[in-house]
This record gives C-alpha cells, sequence and structure tokens, in this order.
C-alpha cells in the first residue's frame, strides 16, 4: 500500500496521508490540516497560506478545540462496548480539516466538494472522523463506485466559550468556519476538488452554522440543512451572551483563576461543567441582522428532519409536572390556551403534558423551519429537495427516529449490518446525497422522500406527508407567526 501524496504548490507543501479501504474501494485521506492559526485567546484567526517547503504528516487526526467530555454514544444509542479513543485537545491547534478523497482519478475532471460542519450544540463535537462514527470513508468509497466521485471535507473549528468569547469577540466559530471554506476554495484543486462546485452541509448546530453561511455568503453551489436552521438556534441579543459570560467569568474566578481569558483550559471547561453550561448560540452581529429575510445564497436546497428530533429536551421536561406545564402554556394569553388544547396538554394528567409539549418543540424547532426556509427558496425560483428520516435507532426501535439518528445511516462508521433494515437506509441515504452533490436530482423536487420506516425508502406525496407529520398543527403554528 503506497503512501497518498499530494505536492502542493499553492501551500509550498508536500502532504503525506493515509489510505482506507471500503470493501476493497481504496479512499485516500489527508487528515489534520491547519487552515488557520489563532495568535491568543478570543482573538480572530489568520488564515495559513504557506508551509514553506515543509513536509506535512497527514495521516492522523488533529486535535479539537477543548470541551466537557461528553459520551456521543448515549443520545445514538451506541452499544457501550462500542469503543471510541480519547482525541487530543489542544486551543491553539484546533483548526485544522480532513479531506477525504478518491485515488487521483486520471480520467476524471475536477470534482465536485461536500464540505460538513459537525453539531454538538456549538460547545461540543458530536461525532467526529476521529470517533469513527462520522467517519465519511463510506461515503467516497460509494461515490466512486457509482461512478460519481466526490471529495469530502470535514472541518473542525472553535467551541463553547473558546468560541463564544469574552465580549470583545463575537462567533468565533462562524468566522473560524468562514476561513475554512475559504482555504477549500483556494486549495482542494491541488487534491482533484472543484473551487466553483461546493456543496456546504451539517447535521443540528451544524446546521445553524450552514444556514447562517448562506445567509451572510458568499455563494455556494448547492447545501444540505439536517435537523436544523437559523429557527432552531436564532442569532440572539448581546446582553444575554453578556450575562452567560458574566456567570462563567465569576466561575473561574471562584475556581481561582484572574479571567476567562487568563484562565487554564482545564478550569475553563470546569467552569462550564459547574455552570451546566449545555448549549450555546449565536450572538447578534450587524451581517445576521434581518436574517429572516434576506436571501440564502445557494442554487439548490435539501433540507429534512428525523421523527422525533425534541428528544434532546427531553430529560429537562421530565423534571417538570403537568400543572407547570399546563401554566407555561396559559401564561401566553392570546393564543397559549389553543395550543395547549391542541397538544393534549392538561394539568392532572403529566404524561400527556410532557409529550405535548414536546411535540410544540419539535414543530416549532423542526418541522415548520423545513417548510418556511424551503417555501422562501422556492419563491426564490431556487430547487429544494426535502426529505424525512422516519427509520428508528437501530439498536433500540423504541427510541424512534430520534434527533442525530440520520448520522448512524449517513455514515455507517458503527457497522450495521445486524440491522438489515437500517443498512439498507443508510445504503440510500448515502446514493442521495451523492446524486444531489454531483448536480443530479436526488428525487423528484416536488415530492418529498421518506428514508424508512422498517427499510423502506421512497418518494411521498404530501397526503402521505401528512401521515407523518402533524401538518395541521404547523399551519396553526405559522398562522401564529411562529418561527
Amino acid at each position: 500500500m503506497t503512501t497518498p501524496e499530494i505536492q502542493h504548490q499553492g501551500l509550498n507543501a508536500t502532504f503525506k496521508g493515509t489510505q482506507r479501504d471500503d470493501h476493497n474501494v481504496p479512499v485516500h485521506q489527508f487528515l489534520g490540516i491547519k487552515y488557520a492559526s489563532i495568535p491568543a485567546r478570543f482573538e480572530r484567526a489568520e488564515p495559513v497560506n504557506s508551509f514553506n517547503g515543509a513536509v506535512i504528516d497527514a495521516s492522523k487526526f488533529g486535535p479539537r478545540c477543548p470541551q466537557a467530555d461528553v459520551d456521543v454514544r448515549h443520545l445514538l444509542r451506541i452499544p457501550e462496548d462500542f469503543t471510541i479513543v480519547p482525541e487530543p485537545e489542544n486551543e491553539f491547534e484546533c483548526l485544522n480539516l480532513e479531506i477525504t478523497c478518491p485515488p487521483k482519478l486520471s480520467d476524471a475532471g475536477p470534482l465536485p466538494v461536500l464540505v460538513w460542519i459537525h453539531g454538538g450544540s456549538q460547545i461540543v463535537t458530536f461525532c467526529s472522523a476521529a470517533s469513527k462514527i462520522c467517519d465519511p470513508t463510506k461515503v467516497v468509497a460509494d461515490a466512486i463506485k457509482a461512478g460519481k466521485p466526490l471529495i469530502f471535507v470535514s472541518i473542525n473549528y472553535r467551541l463553547n466559550i473558546f468560541s463564544f468569547g469574552d465580549g470583545k469577540e463575537k462567533n468565533l466559530a462562524l468566522k473560524d468556519q468562514r476561513l475554512g471554506i475559504d482555504w477549500v476554495r483556494r486549495n482542494i484543486a491541488a487534491f482533484g476538488g472543484d473551487p466553483e462546485n461546493i456543496t456546504l452541509s451539517g447535521e443540528s448546530a451544524g446546521a445553524v452554522y450552514t444556514h447562517a453561511h448562506l445567509i451572510t455568503g458568499p455563494p455556494v453551489k448547492r447545501a444540505v440543512l439536517a435537523s436544523g436552521t437559523l429557527y432552531l438556534s436564532s442569532p440572539l441579543p448581546v446582553e444575554k451572551g453578556d450575562g452567560l459570560i458574566k456567570v462563567l467569568e465569576a466561575k473561574v474566578q471562584e475556581l481561582g483563576q484572574p479571567s476567562l481569558r487568563q484562565s487554564s483550559v482545564p478550569i475553563l471547561v470546569q467552569a462550564l461543567r459547574e455552570c451546566n453550561v449545555n448549549t450555546m448560540w449565536i450572538q447578534e452581529e450587524p451581517e445576521l441582522a434581518g436574517w429572516e429575510t434576506k436571501p440564502e445564497q445557494v442554487d439548490e436546497l435539501m433540507i429534512g428532519d428525523t421523527e422525533y428530533e425534541s428528544v434532546i429536551w427531553r430529560n429537562g421536561v421530565e423534571l417538570l409536572d403537568g400543572e407547570t406545564i399546563a401554566a407555561a402554556f396559559d401564561s401566553n394569553k392570546e393564543r397559549g390556551t389553543q395550543l395547549r388544547k391542541m397538544y393534549h396538554v392538561t394539568a392532572d394528567r403529566p404524561t400527556a403534558a410532557k409529550l405535548g409539549s414536546l411535540d410544540l418543540v419539535n414543530d416549532v424547532r423542526y418541522t415548520l423551519p423545513v417548510e418556511i426556509v424551503a417555501n422562501k427558496l422556492q419563491a426564490a425560483n431556487k430547487r429544494v429537495y426535502k426529505y424525512v428520516v422516519d427509520q428508528p435507532n437501530p439498536w433500540q426501535p423504541s427510541s424512534r427516529a430520534h434527533h442525530a439518528v440520520d448520522l448512524l445511516f449517513l455514515f455507517e462508521g458503527v457497522d450495521l449490518s445486524f440491522n438489515p433494515a437500517a443498512s439498507t437506509v443508510g445504503q440510500e441515504m448515502r446514493q442521495r446525497w451523492i446524486k444531489f452533490v454531483n448536480g443530479d436530482g436526488p428525487w423528484d423536487a416536488d415530492k418529498r422522500f421518506a428514508f424508512g420506516p422498517v427499510g423502506e425508502c421512497r418518494e411521498i406525496d404530501e397526503v402521505q406527508f401528512a401521515a407523518r407529520r402533524r401538518v395541521d398543527h404547523c399551519k396553526v403554528l405559522k398562522e401564529m407567526g411562529a418561527k
């Protein structure tokens, strides 16, 4: 097995990668390539434009941003004996990317590029390639087998307080990602990619970021918003961010450090954990002002959700009783009682109240935004492909088609051969994504595509869609002005 090697004139470097094989299909990977440098904590990164003639070992994953330890197997119901090796972390070396591509094909022109932004509530790396769960090897190998090769680029970026900052510079994750995307435009040609044919994609928080990039530009050919839009986590006022910063500032001082900017990394992570910071958000900045009415700068969009997205709110909702939930609905004098009854929230029925509130969150944060964004782009004569993921968790079907379950199918980094229906959905999902990235319609744009349940994948019409989602509820929510 020869070591993959790319001599990159633009970057003045030689990259030595590694080869992976998927069912005898060789795939090349170039890992841990640094795309930007961080001059100091909470400061804007600067692009890396040259390696000064160095030979770069690109056979190992680069470090990720420091973060609280989270067992990503938990949400996905991955068996406990599936080993995830701890990933190295480094505050100043975490701006790196991974390129997974076919071996150089002499008869192929520049290949389309799929850029992936991972999720994780903007605080952790949820399912990296290093964890094996979101290893893109199978996506690239299937694309080669289908005769529609592509290049897959995964971008690492700053997270949690390292991205949020201490009030001076905001939204460092977005700015890091933009540098990564710019790097791809400037440098992917040497790896066989077409810098003018980029599909930007992400899941959950990664989709939120992707949507933000579509609003702020520059334009891309295509995008995939999987289980997330800016309606899931919209930009919030600076005052709210200042409040969180003050809480964390007080905590690090309580732990013996002078400030967030001067604290040690372990104390910063400890502060996040002790303050129970389990999510963060994009802060309001001028470029995102009025984002709801700004055009998405993309030619084609694929967008969809899973059947049970709101499971990630379940633990919090389970702590509430029926009376508290019902009172929260009724506190809205204008439409609260109507919504409470529509979602079957009753004070003396605690189980129904909890389920109903989760259904409302699901519709407001996920299902309705798919329609809002799709309708907006269609009105601008852009092509939109909508889908639903209804295949349940392969290990625990009672968990339903929950948030992030689509990552298991798309990447199949964890072997699904024990569950033929799940494996079939994974194969179908990869084929549809591969078609889309290559500029081919993945299905009839006038219909939706359903992945599952029971391993069945097919186009569905609006009547069939209404049997899978609370369409009438969403119509009411839209009339109420919910976003």
